[in-house]
């Protein structure tokens, strides 16, 4: 198996949600550690790997693969051999894919720019994420009230790509509480073989 290297950042939920599935699918990698407080991201060395400056980067021998839910997708496609984590069949695909869309839409302007305006002190205006926060996770409400997994009966990608910032939420002032269907699905997370959390930042600081 050609070596993996994650490049990521400790309190990046994009990045988190990549260590995760390497974790779920039990893949050895290394972690490089990418300095972005410091802005080594936007260094020539980084840019050369993504030109957007964003984390993660996932090396695969000489592949390169930038964006974390397109890492998921490749991670799913090359490794997962039972092929569970992004069914086949279209319609399974097509929920599975409905999640991703959240994740990099709905999900970043609602509970993840709560978080990093928490976490990193940015000054936002926080009433359009909030009410983007409370209509996403809504929706999670109902759907994981009626199944137990975001795309179906069974763990996907999609999950992996919704529970980082979902999780976190707490730390952008987005409570959890009248979500009890959401909650439940965080702990079945959880409890998955190979799970890993992301840090808090309460203990990073």
């Amino acid at each position: 198996m050609p070596t993996l290297k994650l490049h990521t950042f400790a309190l990046s939920g994009h990045a988190h949600r990549v260590e995760l599935m390497l974790s779920l699918l039990g893949l050895p990698f290394e972690r490089i550690a990418v300095d972005l407080p410091h802005g080594a991201h936007k260094q020539p060395a980084y840019l050369a790997l993504n030109p957007l400056g964003q984390v993660p980067v996932l090396e695969d021998g000489e592949t390169l693969i930038a964006d974390s839910n397109a890492i998921l997708v490749y991670l799913a496609l090359q490794y997962d051999a039972s092929r569970s984590f992004l069914p086949q069949q279209p319609l399974a695909a097509a929920r599975v894919q409905r999640w991703l869309s959240l994740a990099a839409g709905e999900l970043v302007g609602g509970p993840a720019r709560l978080r990093a305006a928490a976490v990193f002190g940015r000054d936002i205006d926080k009433r359009e994420p909030q009410q983007i926060s409370a209509k996403l996770l809504s929706f999670m409400q109902e759907t994981l009230a009626a199944q137990p997994w975001l795309a179906g009966a069974q763990r996907t990608l999609a999950d992996v790509a919704l529970y980082t910032y979902v999780s976190h939420a707490p730390e952008g002032g987005v409570s959890l509480e009248p979500y009890p269907a959401v909650r439940a699905w965080l702990a079945r997370v959880e409890a998955l073989p190979g799970f890993v959390p992301m840090q808090r930042q309460a203990a990073a600081s």
